[in-house]
């Protein structure tokens, strides 16, 4: 069985960006291995960070094990357990006729996964968690180009790795729900429409079943748009 944390990162979204992840391998009841693998890109999305880890990290599982992926991330599981069969069918658009955002790397997603039994676990981010917490602290590093050591071997000794690693430095969230918002989403009767402002927003949907939302990055409604156009 094979245990994968995932996490992606990207300094003003879009900017530069990493991603981590962690592999915890177990055979025949021995002990677990665990291997560490992350990368930059010099101008990327948390989300684009978020798939690339998770695909870079099942590209690394070369054996017909049983593989349990872990992540903060909902965009990727549900991306990966409820979005993707219909984009498949429907050519890689979305319901709205327009082209799947982040397409080459869903389309990769699709590849790899397909070579093994999937199972996927949403891990609330920075609630303590070590190895989520693990993955964040190697995606933000390499996001910063900061020197990243990453970790080979046994599962006794990486508790101690982990140990003697430096603390991590807080990091403000490039999601944070709090302050201005970029933008507010709707969706009508299925018709998904943006807003400037809550005034606009709220004149379209008050009195109306619909849903609409606040979002405070340009990724974040590009995202929500597909969700919901989905």
């Amino acid at each position: 069985m094979i245990e994968i944390f995932c996490d992606g990162s990207a300094i003003g979204n879009p900017g530069p960006g990493g991603w981590g992840a962690a592999l915890l391998v177990s055979k025949d009841g021995n002990e677990k291995h665990v291997e560490e693998i992350g990368g930059f890109e010099t101008h990327t999305t948390n989300n684009r960070m978020e798939l690339t880890a998770t695909i870079e990290a099942l590209k690394q599982v070369r054996d017909a094990l049983p593989v349990t992926i872990k992540t903060d991330s909902q965009y990727v599981i549900n991306g990966a357990t409820k979005w993707v069969f219909g984009w498949e069918k429907n050519g890689w658009q979305t319901s709205q006729k327009t082209d799947v955002i982040n397409k080459d790397l869903w389309q990769a997603l699709v590849v790899v996964m397909r070579k093994h039994k999937v199972t996927w676990e949403h891990v609330r981010g920075h609630m303590g968690v070590a190895l989520n917490e693990r993955v964040d602290v190697i995606a933000n590093g390499y996001a910063r180009k900061e020197k990243v050591t990453l970790y080979n071997g046994s599962e006794d000794a990486y508790a101690e790795f982990l140990r003697m690693m430096p603390k991590p430095r807080k990091v403000a969230s490039s999601s944070s729900k709090k302050g201005k918002a970029y933008s507010y989403v709707s969706v009508v009767n299925g018709d998904v429409k943006t807003h400037t402002t809550w005034v606009e927003c709220e004149a379209r949907v008050k009195g109306k079943k619909a849903k609409y939302k606040k979002v405070f990055s340009k990724e974040e409604e590009n995202s929500l748009k597909q969700e919901w156009n989905s």
